[in-house]
């Protein structure tokens, strides 16, 4: 039985364990808790940036790949020197880490990006903003996620602080142009290390409040969709990405793409492949780093929809509120975290198949209405 290590025990991980199990896999997974998302599989809880703890963890494993990209890069390269197959590689990796590198690289290969700069000092700020401005985006290169570590800024001193504190960011800023799109989308695709690349449909992403709320397949034209996947397979043969590659990207009023950000690892944008298509993000990441074949991506129907549930206060756990939903709405698949409520949490998502895609996002938003009222809408 083929033994893959998972750093990180959040709901990734937990969907990758039905996947496992299908396919004769054993799943074992680090988690930080006892009560971690994917708490059944976990085969060791504690601190993984114990490089002691991770070699331990590592004995006997086909492949480690990650929940997060959050692994500090000098424990993988150990790890790689000690004859561990980390994948994605930390070659790889790093560029889901540390968004000035992402930048740099993606720039040296030729991608369609918005306007750049690392700034270390006040004056690169403010010589940004008079040339992109009025307002201008600035993030930190790593540690940023769901919307952190991003503002929207038209004064160098609404980041005073970052600047502060430019050592905890790896000692600059990411500068970038503030893009007026008109939509957003992810392609995601996976690539193996025979070289073997496979990308599902284009997916468009709809967000409120820095989070991904809603997401929308097959999105764009054909045009649109051929030049997605031409991006992402420069990016994946480009970085020696070995998994699923999450491409994010920007949709111009003239209709370019402009690569926002990258993940390397299952992504919340693919969710609807679970129920979608032949092949879910969550088995191709671990047919992808044990090197197997492949699977199909092509969907069963013509539309899909993702609803993402956050959570809405620090009691309703959402789950106990799942069967009025199922009662109304038989043909929705839920996918539960088993998370404990906060708000604002990724603790859940609803994936509808069929038809008529703006029927499904309907259905969609009145089951997620119903789960947020405690069943009483």
């Amino acid at each position: 039985m083929p033994v893959v290590g998972v750093i990180g025990g959040g709901q990734l991980a937990r969907m990758m364990h039905p996947a496992a199990i299908n396919l004769g896999i054993e799943l074992r997974v680090f988690a930080e808790s006892e009560d971690s998302s994917a708490h059944q599989a976990a085969y060791r809880v504690g601190n993984y940036s114990s490089i002691d703890a991770l070699n331990e963890f590592c004995l006997g494993l086909d492949a480690l790949t990650f929940d997060h990209e959050h692994v500090p890069q000098q424990l993988l390269a150990t790890l790689e020197a000690n004859g561990v197959k980390v994948r994605p590689g930390s070659n790889a990796l790093i560029h889901a880490q540390n968004k000035l590198i992402m930048r740099e690289k993606l720039q040296a290969l030729g991608l369609p990006m918005p306007a750049w700069q690392r700034a270390t000092e006040a004056s690169d700020i403010e010589k940004f903003i008079s040339q992109h401005g009025p307002k201008i985006i600035v993030k930190t290169p790593i540690g940023g996620y769901d919307g952190k570590g991003v503002r929207v800024v038209s004064d160098v001193g609404q980041v005073t602080d970052w600047l502060e504190n430019i050592s905890s960011f790896g000692g600059a800023l990411l500068l970038e142009q503030k893009v007026e799109f008109v939509s957003e989308c992810a392609q995601l695709s996976a690539r193996r290390p025979a070289g073997e690349f496979r990308a599902w449909p284009l997916a468009g992403t709809y967000q409120h409040n820095g989070v991904c709320s809603e997401v929308v397949a097959p999105f764009g034209d054909q045009t649109l969709q051929q030049r997605a996947v031409e991006i992402a397979r420069k990016v994946a043969e480009g970085l020696s990405v070995v998994g699923v590659l999450a491409v994010e990207m920007f949709v111009s009023a003239e209709g370019d793409l402009l690569i926002n950000e990258l993940a390397m690892r299952p992504h919340n944008s693919g969710h609807f492949t679970q129920d979608a298509c032949v092949t879910s993000q969550f088995e191709q990441h671990l047919r992808a780093v044990l090197d197997l074949p492949l699977g199909d991506t092509a969907m069963h129907a013509p539309a899909a929809v993702m609803i993402n549930l956050l959570g809405v206060d620090d009691q309703n756990n959402l789950q106990d509120y799942f069967p009025a939903a199922m009662q109304r709405y038989p043909g929705i698949k839920f996918h539960s975290y088993q998370k404990s409520a906060r708000s604002g949490r990724k603790m859940g998502h609803l994936n509808l198949v069929g038809n008529d895609l703006a029927a499904l996002l309907e259905q969609g938003r009145q089951a997620r209405k119903l789960i947020y009222s405690r069943g009483e809408g």
